[in-house]
Formats: structure tokens, sequence, C-alpha cells
């Protein structure tokens, strides 16, 4: 087993879903055969506009001859281990490339660089998501907030002497997940609430938002942003008991067994539906949608 780089644009004309599947053809079988049961770091190209860098880590279930496309093939993602970073990793920085084993002798990019799957090493790993996952706390609840985040102030380790296998745990840990979920949902939604349209800072500069998801994490939902809504915490409060709900087409319902109706219908925001990301792969996706309205709203 090994680590290893993916490469993924949201415009590839690959069948990628990078939460779910990652598609690649015959040549790249063997390198990608190395990172089977390991984990990998998503990485954009630096020539598409605004790129994210490094911006997730998954691990590989298995891979698999791709059964709709002959010479093709998928690495299937373990369900519940795509993680967007809450910080995406430039692929260089003010001194060198983040990813030191590019480098060949002469310290100059090699041309590995150019290859669309790739083997990574332990320490380039660890460091990538060093920097991913990040130590900011701008974008956390205020103090006092029910979510708290045991091991984020535990100074007995220093963050940056973490051995890439203890890496490995972090990416497993649920507060270090929510916490890297509610920053990338909280970004893509402007720090606004969807169902309201408001959006409020509070007097420690730190927004008053939840990040929720559309599927729960104990129904299988994934921490992705596709998954997720920015609501307050009263949208928040209902979006979870049903009490509102979202049609396909993304128009806020409002469930018959609310007892005020009337007031529930004048926190939404006027046009009716929530307000979406600019980025459409950010925007909820229908099964979701879908798997909430049969399964949380109350008709």
């Amino acid at each position: 087993m090994a680590f290893g780089i993916f490469i993924h644009r949201s415009d590839s004309i690959y069948d990628d879903i990078p939460s779910e599947r990652y598609q690649f053809p015959k040549q790249y079988l063997s390198r990608a055969q190395q990172c089977e049961g390991d984990w990998i770091v998503y990485l954009e190209p630096s020539k598409v506009k605004e790129t994210k860098g490094y911006f997730a880590v998954a691990k590989v279930q298995e891979i698999i001859p791709d059964p709709r496309k002959p010479d093709m093939f998928l690495a299937v993602i373990e369900p519940g281990t795509y993680l967007d970073f809450g910080d995406p990793v430039s692929f260089r920085d003010e001194n060198s490339i983040i990813e030191r084993g590019l480098l060949n002798d002469q310290g100059k990019i090699s041309g590995r660089a150019q290859a669309a799957v790739r083997t990574l090493s332990a320490e380039d790993f660890a460091r990538i998501v060093e920097r991913g996952l990040g130590r900011d706390e701008d974008i956390l609840p205020r103090v006092g907030d029910t979510m708290q985040m045991p091991g984020f102030q535990d100074a007995q380790t220093p963050f940056q002497q973490m051995p890439a296998r203890e890496r490995v745990n972090q990416l497993t840990n649920r507060a270090v997940r929510d916490r890297n979920f509610r920053k990338n949902v909280l970004r893509a939604y402007g720090e606004r609430c969807a169902i309201t349209g408001l959006r409020l800072i509070n007097g420690g500069g730190r927004a008053e938002v939840e990040a929720a998801h559309i599927r729960p994490v104990e129904h299988d939902g994934p921490d992705i942003v596709s998954n997720g809504l920015a609501l307050s915490g009263t949208a928040h409060w209902m979006f979870d008991r049903g009490l509102v709900g979202l049609a396909d087409d993304l128009t806020i319902q409002v469930s018959r067994q609310s007892n005020d109706i009337e007031a529930v219908t004048s926190m939404i925001n006027s046009s009716g539906k929530i307000l979406v990301p600019d980025r459409l792969a950010n925007r909820p996706r229908t099964e979701f949608v879908t798997w909430h309205r049969e399964n949380c709203f109350k008709q």
C-alpha cells in the first residue's frame, strides 16, 4: 500500500465523483493499484482557473474495471472517508513546491508532475494534510457553543511533528471532519443562511450560522459541500426535525405539522428557494435532497 495523488478537475472529461469514484485509463493501473487500501490526496492542476490545489483526501477501497467503458478503470472510494480540506493547499509555497517528491536531483520539477495518478511519500502526505486541516479558529463556532473540538487544543503533541500514519487517524476523527465540513460549507454559502438569507456576524467576528448535513452522517451522509447547507440555528433545528424540507428544484417546503406555519413561512427568503453557492459542484445534490424529503420531512 502507498499514499497517492489523483489529479482531478471539476470540468474533467472523466466520469469522476471524487467522494465516490475516480476513473482513469489503463496506463495508470499499476500506480493506482499501489494505492489500493490506502489514502490519496486530490489535486486540481495549476492550469485550472482559480485552482484549489490539493483540496481533499479519501481512502481507496478497491480498483476495479469500469463496467461501462472498456479499457477504463475505477478507484472506488471507501464510504465515509472523503474529506475536503478546510484550507486547500497551494502547489507551491513561498520557498518551494509542497510535494517535494516531484523534485529531481537538480531541484527542478520532474516529469512525474504530469502524471494524473502517482504515488506520494509519507512525508509529503503528512505535510499536505497538516496544511489542509489547518489550525485557524476564525470560522469555528463562538466560545460557548455546544460543538466543542476536543483534541485540537491539546498542545502536548506539536502538529508539525505528527507522522503520516497519525495524520490518518485525524482523517477519521469526527471532530476534525465536522470542523473541515463547517469551514467548507460556510465558505461556499458566504456565511449566509440558505433559508433566511441572513448573514449575521457576532461580536467576536464569527458567523452565526451552522453547517447542516442534508443526509445525516448517521444515515451514511458524506461530509461534502453538496450534502450540506449553511443554516441559522433555528433553521437548522427545523430542518433536522423535518419541519422544513426541499423540493427537487430547491423550493423550501414547510411541514403542515409545524405549530405556526405562518411564522415559519415568514422566515423564508423572498425567493422561496434556498440560496445556493455560485459553484455548481457545491449545490445540493438531488439524491440527498430526496433522501431528506422522504425520510425526515414531515408532510
